[in-house]
C-alpha cells in the first residue's frame, strides 16, 4: 500500500506561516534540495489543498523552463509535470486540468482507495488545512517536519482544530546547516 506523508516547514514554535502567510522566514540550503529530491524520486502523486495547488500550478510547471534555473528548479519542475496531482477543493473543478483530480467529498473513502492503487508514495506539500482534515481522518501515514531556526510568537498554526490524539514514533532526524532539523515520524 502506497503511504501518503506530509511534508511542512515549521518554526519552533509551531507556525507554518506568519500572520499575513509569509513564508520568508523558511531556511533552505542544496542539501536540503537534495534530500527532498530523494523523497520525490520515492513519489509518484503530490496531494494538495487548492490554495497551495494554485500556488505551485503558477510556478513549477515552467520554473525548470527559465533562464536562471537552479538544478533544483528544474529538477522539481520535471518531477511536478510527470507526477500525478490531487486537489483537496470544495470550489475547484477538474475540468481543463493536466493530470489532475479533485477530491471535494467523501475525502476517507478516496485517499484511501487512491492509497491501495499501485504505485510509489503520495507527497502533500504544505496545505495546512488539507493536511488537518486528513490527519483528522486518520490518513496520513508519515510526518516530516523541518523546523527552522525561527521563533515567530504568531501566524497559522501547524496543527489546528486536530480532533484527537495522533500517537507518534521518531523514526529519524537529520540536521542541515541552515539549522534546519528534519524530523520524521510514522504513526505507531
Amino acid at each position: 500500500m502506497r503511504h501518503l506523508i506530509f511534508l511542512m516547514h515549521t518554526s519552533l514554535d509551531g507556525f507554518v506561516a506568519g500572520p499575513n502567510g509569509e513564508m520568508d522566514w523558511i531556511q533552505l540550503d542544496e542539501a536540503m534540495f537534495d534530500f527532498i529530491g530523494t523523497m520525490t524520486d520515492q513519489a509518484d502523486t503530490a496531494l494538495y489543498g487548492r490554495v497551495t495547488y494554485e500556488l505551485m500550478e503558477n510556478y513549477w510547471p515552467k520554473a525548470g523552463d527559465k533562464p536562471k534555473a537552479t538544478k533544483h528548479d528544474k529538477e522539481h519542475s520535471n518531477w511536478y509535470n510527470q507526477v500525478s496531482k490531487v486537489v483537496l477543493s470544495t470550489t475547484l473543478q477538474e475540468a481543463g486540468l493536466h493530470k489532475t483530480k479533485v477530491i471535494s467529498d467523501h475525502l476517507s473513502e478516496n485517499i484511501h482507495e487512491l492509497k491501495q492503487q499501485g504505485g510509489k508514495n503520495i507527497l502533500i506539500f504544505g496545505s495546512p488545512r488539507a493536511s488537518q482534515s486528513l490527519l483528522n481522518h486518520g490518513l496520513i501515514d508519515e510526518f516530516w517536519l523541518f523546523v527552522n531556526p525561527i521563533i515567530l510568537g504568531q501566524g497559522m498554526p501547524l496543527f489546528k482544530d486536530i480532533t484527537g490524539r495522533t500517537k507518534l514514533k521518531l523514526v529519524e532526524s537529520k540536521t542541515f546547516g541552515a539549522g534546519v532539523i528534519a524530523l520524521h515520524y510514522e504513526k505507531s
